[in-house]
C-alpha cells in the first residue's frame, strides 16, 4: 500500500518539471503527506494548474465523507470490480506528485522506509478522482492512489508499492487514453532505478511533517 508520501519541490521546479501553473500562496513543500490532508495533483479536469485534492477518494454517491478515510488506495488488479474505483478509473484521473514515498517493513518492529527515484527526482503516481458535495454544498474533490504487487526485491519492505508513472506515459495518464492502454500503465517501477533507506519514527505520526524525517536513520537497503 500507499500510506504516506512527501513533496518538497520548489515552486519554479514545479512549473519546469510538470509544465503547471502553482499559486504559491496555496503551495508549500510537504515531509510528510498523510490521508485527508489537502495535497498537490494535476487532474484530468485542469491540467495545466497544480490542484490540491484531499486523499482518500470520496465517491460522487458517498452518504458520508469518512469513507474516503478507507479508500486512500486502490488496488490496480481489481480496479474495474470496484463500484468506488471504475467511474474514476476511466475519467477522473490525476497525477500525485511526489519525491519519494514511505513503507513501513515488518520486523520485531516496523521500520520506517523511504523509497526515492535513484537521481533523486520527482515523480508523479497514478491517482483516480471524484468530486463530492456536502448536504451544505460545499464541492470537495478527493483523489486515491493506485497499488500494484512489489517485484521481489521490493517485497523486502512490503509486498505492494504505488504505481510510479514513468515520465513518458504522464500525459497519457490524464489524457483520453483508452482503456487498454490505461491498465497496461499499471505496472511495477523497476526497482534498480529505485532506492530505499530507513528513516526516523517521527514519520509515524502525521503531525510531524518536519524535513528531519528525511535524514537516513541506517545504511541503504537497496
Amino acid at each position: 500500500m500507499c500510506g504516506r508520501y512527501s513533496f518538497i519541490l520548489e515552486d519554479e521546479l514545479i512549473k519546469e518539471r510538470f509544465g503547471v501553473t502553482v499559486r504559491s500562496a496555496i503551495y508549500k513543500a510537504r515531509y510528510n503527506c498523510a490521508p485527508t490532508q489537502d495535497l498537490a495533483v494535476i487532474s484530468d479536469e485542469a491540467p495545466g494548474t497544480l490542484s490540491f485534492y484531499r486523499w482518500g477518494l470520496i465517491p460522487f454517491w458517498a452518504k458520508d465523507i469518512s469513507i474516503g478515510n478507507k479508500l486512500i488506495n486502490a488496488k490496480s488488479e481489481t480496479i474495474l470490480e470496484k463500484p468506488s474505483f471504475k467511474t474514476s478509473f476511466r475519467n477522473k484521473r490525476c497525477l500525485v506528485l511526489a519525491d519519494g514515498y514511505y513503507e513501513w517493513k515488518k520486523e520485531k518492529e516496523k521500520i520506517p522506509y523511504r523509497i526515492t527515484l535513484k537521481d533523486k527526482s520527482p515523480f508523479s503516481l497514478a491517482g483516480i478522482w471524484d468530486k463530492w458535495i456536502r448536504a451544505d454544498g460545499e464541492i470537495i474533490h478527493s483523489f486515491s492512489i493506485l497499488t500494484i504487487a512489489s517485484p521481489t526485491k521490493m517485497e523486502l519492505i512490503h509486498d505492494r508499492m504505488p504505481v510510479i508513472l514513468d515520465r513518458s506515459d504522464e500525459s497519457k495518464w490524464i489524457e483520453r487514453t483508452g482503456e487498454r492502454e490505461l491498465q497496461d500503465l499499471l505496472r511495477p517501477y523497476p526497482v534498480e532505478k529505485l532506492t530505499a533507506y530507513p528513516v526516523s519514527k517521527l514519520v509515524n505520526s502525521p503531525r510531524n511533517d518536519i524535513a528531519e524525517i528525511l535524514v537516513p536513520a541506517g545504511d541503504l537497503l537497496f
